[in-house]
């Protein structure tokens, strides 16, 4: 397969407003921690797997080459994690995956990577149906300033970022159950 050397940016830095407050990333399921699924299925695709986390990093560090923070405790969103991904990744791309999607698997991320690796330089995104999934994306580092010239600028949105830079999609099937995104209490039962 053609495809380069990545950064992989796992993102558990949210406020977990829909798991009641919980760091999402450390809720259990099935007796792992959400993030452990992303994390056993990425580590084998990069020495330079960074995790986005506002809160617990001494639970985080063991499974991490590096950690990053928003850099304010306000829980600014996934693109501020995104951005600070971006700022210390080492490779020329950087994977993004939430860490609520326990069922994504290694045959999804090399047809992604595979896809990205045909335009290494536009970003690309997973799109089901008519649904773009921006937190599940490959963005080519170089891209790193102008999604800090966004941020200054007030955006928030990396879905409209991408956009504005002619993203690619990689599609999947509409219900594609490796999407699956466990972000409330009902999904973990």
């Amino acid at each position: 397969m053609n495809r380069f050397q990545c950064s992989i940016l796992l993102l558990a830095g949210g406020r977990g407003q829909r798991m009641g407050g919980q760091d999402k990333g450390l809720v259990r399921w099935q007796g792992q921690p959400l993030i452990a699924y992303a994390q056993r299925v990425t580590r084998p695709l990069t020495d330079d797997l960074i995790i986005s986390c506002n809160r617990n990093h001494e639970q985080y560090t063991r499974l991490a080459d590096q950690l990053v923070s928003d850099g304010n405790d306000d829980f600014a969103g996934p693109l501020a994690g995104i951005r600070a991904g971006l700022a210390v990744a080492r490779h020329s791309h950087l994977l993004v995956l939430p860490c609520d999607v326990p069922k994504i698997d290694r045959g999804l991320l090399d047809a992604l990577l595979g896809a990205a690796a045909q335009h290494p330089d536009q970003p690309l995104m997973v799109r089901h149906g008519e649904h773009w999934e921006p937190l599940l994306c490959v963005i080519p580092t170089a891209l790193k300033d102008v999604f800090e010239a966004a941020w200054q600028a007030g955006e928030r949105s990396p879905r409209k970022i991408m956009l504005q830079l002619n993203a690619r999609a990689w599609q999947c099937a509409e219900n594609d159950p490796r999407l699956a995104n466990f972000n409330t209490p009902d999904w973990l039962k």
